[in-house]
């Protein structure tokens, strides 16, 4: 899918005056609604405001990129805006914002439309199509302008996929952000045009929404100077286990590229370790930051449940007699089929948030004892009353962080007491000892 199927002309507006962050967002979901592509302008709101709330997607160098995976977009689609007077949009550098691009996204996990939104991300580094973009007079030439790079990066990609594949990298880098559908591909195509630049050859795995993409192999690990994770949720780490390891935000990687390579390039990157019972990485990471991450990680996987769940339910109505009153919504077989399907959908919505912020802390034996805990915070079961019968409200979601948390921290405590058991139990420890005594 090309960009340009993606955003339409109904969807861009030059030469706009807005005062305010608020006023933006508002501006451009008017846009998206003028081409159809969502159904509901507060409900997607809400997944915007959501998503800044996070980190804002004013990403500096002038640009923003608000965007939001959510039930109330029907298909696919862009709007975009040029503010030449410029707004303060939160911005991590701190400037002003003055070309917008937002994102909208089907919650059904669809992937078709990811490949275009990577290279849209991609294609905004480039500082010369920013200025292009800026000085359009109207949106035909603002959309020819983006068809014609669109058409000279895909050429570039195909000119580099006959090319030799390029081995010895020197530096690796691993991106990723909670949505997986803007800053991770900035970040990784700032890293290797800053490798390209420094002459150190660059290769950067990202997370995305559909998945990994250009993964590093055992081989580049084990031969490269170092790694750059610039991700804001938990990737697989072990793998750099004796290596030279970055740590930072994915915005750093998109603002500081150089910086961090010429950190690695200078050996100034701690050395990460990683045991088959503890993984601790030697950085200057923040309380706050290794919260925020472990969050994100019970949030990222919670919301698939969320979507599922309200889309199964909405659909249990649509398919129902209108007329079944009280029942209205699960009077028929195939109704009451889509509403209890959403309903176990939700039902599973705090385990799996407890369960993979247990998961972030302890690895895969605080998995099992997050989700016992998420279903705890569901019931509101106690030692003093497991059957909740005197439970007048359940811990819910609150309670849920507060499980996964405390799962964790306990299960990395119970690790290392059991440290000192021989060796020929540790195929065990993980199953019915440390589980067992928490």
């Amino acid at each position: 899918m090309k960009i340009t199927e993606l955003l339409d002309l109904k969807g861009i507006e030059l030469n706009v005056s807005v005062s305010s962050k608020d006023e933006a967002i508002n501006k451009l979901i008017d846009l998206m609604y003028a081409t159809g592509k969502i159904s509901d302008k507060d409900a997607y709101k809400e997944g915007i405001l959501a998503r800044e709330a996070l980190t804002s997607t004013g990403i500096g160098e002038g640009i923003a990129i608000p965007h939001a995976q959510v039930g109330a977009v029907k298909a696919p689609g862009l709007a975009a805006m040029t503010v030449p007077d410029g707004v303060d949009y939160e911005s991590l550098d701190g400037q002003p914002a003055h070309l917008f691009f937002m994102i909208a996204a089907p919650a059904d996990g669809g992937s078709t439309h990811l490949q275009a939104l990577a290279k849209l991300s991609a294609l905004l580094m480039d500082e010369g199509f920013r200025k292009d973009l800026l000085n359009a007079k109207t949106p035909e030439e603002f959309l020819s302008m983006i068809d014609k790079k669109e058409a000279e990066k895909d050429a570039e990609e195909a000119k580099e996929a006959e090319a030799p594949v390029t081995t010895g990298y020197k530096v690796l880098a691993v991106t990723a952000c909670p949505t997986g559908i803007a800053h991770t591909f900035m970040a990784a195509e700032n890293l290797t045009k800053a490798g390209e630049k420094l002459g150190y050859p660059l290769k950067a795995e990202t997370n995305g929404s559909e998945g990994i993409g250009n993964a590093l192999t055992a081989d580049e690990i084990k031969t490269c100077d170092g790694i750059i994770v610039a991700a804001d949720k938990n990737v697989e780490m072990a793998r750099f286990d004796g290596k030279p390891v970055l740590i930072v935000p994915v915005t750093e990687g998109i603002r500081h590229p150089e910086e961090l390579i010429n950190k690695i390039k200078n050996g100034e990157a701690p050395i990460y370790h990683a045991s088959a019972d503890a993984k601790e990485a030697v950085s200057n990471e923040s309380a706050g930051r290794s919260f925020y991450k472990h969050l994100m990680n019970g949030v990222s996987h919670m919301l698939p449940f969320v979507v599922a769940g309200g889309i199964m339910i909405a659909i249990s109505f649509l398919v129902d007699d209108k007329s079944a009153g009280a029942k209205f919504g699960s009077s028929t077989p195939l109704a009451a089929w889509f509403n209890n399907m959403g309903n176990v959908s939700f039902g599973m919505m705090l385990p799996i948030l407890s369960g993979f912020i247990a998961m972030s802390i302890a690895d895969r034996p605080g998995l099992a004892v997050g989700f016992a805990g998420g279903l705890l915070a569901k019931s509101g079961a106690t030692f003093l009353d497991p059957s909740a019968a005197k439970v007048a409200a359940t811990p819910g979601f609150l309670g849920a962080l507060l499980y996964g948390f405390v799962a964790g921290y306990i299960i990395l405590l119970l690790k290392k007491v059991f440290k000192g058991l021989p060796k020929s139990l540790d195929g065990v420890k993980p199953i019915p000892f440390v589980p067992f005594f928490y």
